[in-house]
C-alpha cells in the first residue's frame, strides 16, 4: 500500500509538472516511466485497466444493442470485475503477466493479459470468463467492424504486444528463455546479453519527449532480414516549446 500511494503522488505530480496543455509529450513520458520502473509499473497495475484476450482475441462487451467496446477490468473495480481477476489466481502472479499499453485520457494505465494463451500458470476456460464478465471473446479481425474506430487501436496494439511475447520466449543467438521486464516492453537473454524490443510502433513524443509539428516523407528502403521489414525516413519539425530531451535518450534514439 505505501509504495502504491507513493507511486501515485509521483504520478500526479510528474503530470502536473508540464501542465494541461502538454499532455501530448507529459503522458508518453510517464509511459515511458512505466516501463522503465518495475516498482512503478506494479503499482500502476494496481489501479489500471485490464483488456482480457483468450488466444489473442480480445474480450469485448455491448454496452447497447448497436455499439461493443474492449471489457476493461480492474483490481477494486465490481464484483463481477473482481470475481473474473480472483480466477488469475488469489496471489496476482497470473496478473504479472499482464504487459502495459499505454495510459488513457483519464490518466490510467492500460495493461493487456491472454488468459488463453498458456504462458499463464494457469489456462483459464473461455465460456467460464465470457460468462462471469457478461462479454465474447471475437477475432480481432472481426472486432475491428464492430468497434468504434477510437477504441479498435487499442486491442490491436494489445494483441500485437501479447502476440510478439509468444513468439519472442527464447533467444535467436543463444536459444535460451528470453525473460521480460515488468511492462512486458523488452525481454533479455542473460546468455547473450541481448535485448530484445516488440515492433510496435511507437510516437516520437514517447521515445525522446518531443512534440512534432510537422512531417514530411523523406526515402524508403527494404530490409529483408529478419521480418522482411519496410523502414521510412522522414523530416520533422519540432515544436520550439518542447525542446528539453534527456540526451541520454537521443543516444538510445540514434
Amino acid at each position: 500500500p505505501a509504495l502504491f500511494h507513493q507511486t501515485l503522488f509521483k504520478k500526479q505530480s510528474f503530470l502536473k509538472a508540464a501542465g494541461p496543455g502538454d499532455r501530448s509529450v507529459t503522458f508518453p513520458r510517464y509511459v515511458n516511466r512505466l516501463k522503465e520502473d518495475d516498482e512503478a509499473c506494479a503499482a500502476a497495475l494496481k489501479d489500471g485497466s485490464i483488456f482480457l484476450f483468450h488466444r489473442l482475441s480480445p474480450l469485448l462487451r455491448r454496452p447497447d444493442a448497436r455499439t461493443f467496446s474492449p471489457a476493461a477490468f480492474t483490481c477494486s473495480g465490481t464484483e463481477p470485475e473482481r470475481l473474473v481477476l480472483q480466477r488469475l489466481g488469489s496471489d496476482g502472479s497470473q496478473l504479472k503477466e499482464a504487459v502495459l499499453i499505454g495510459c488513457s485520457e483519464q490518466n490510467q494505465a492500460q495493461f493487456c493479459l491472454d488468459v488463453g494463451s498458456g504462458l499463464c500458470s494457469g489456462e483459464l476456460d473461455q465460456a467460464a470468463v465470457e460468462e462471469a464478465s457478461q462479454g465474447t471473446f471475437i477475432d480481432l479481425r472481426k472486432a475491428f467492424f464492430l468497434l468504434p474506430a477510437a477504441e479498435a487501436p487499442l486491442v490491436s496494439k494489445g494483441q500485437a504486444l501479447l502476440r510478439w511475447h509468444q513468439t519472442s520466449r527464447f533467444c535467436g543467438a543463444s536459444g535460451q528463455p528470453t525473460q521480460r521486464n515488468r511492462a512486458g516492453s523488452q525481454r533479455f537473454c542473460s546468455s547473450s546479453s541481448t535485448v530484445y524490443y516488440p515492433k510496435v510502433t511507437s510516437s516520437v513524443a514517447e521515445e525522446v519527449g518531443l512534440e512534432i509539428q510537422s512531417i514530411s516523407y523523406s526515402s524508403s528502403q527494404h530490409w529483408p532480414f529478419p521480418h522482411s521489414s519496410f523502414m521510412l525516413g522522414c523530416h520533422a519539425l519540432v515544436s520550439p516549446a518542447h525542446t528539453q530531451v534527456s540526451s541520454q535518450v537521443i543516444i538510445e534514439v540514434v
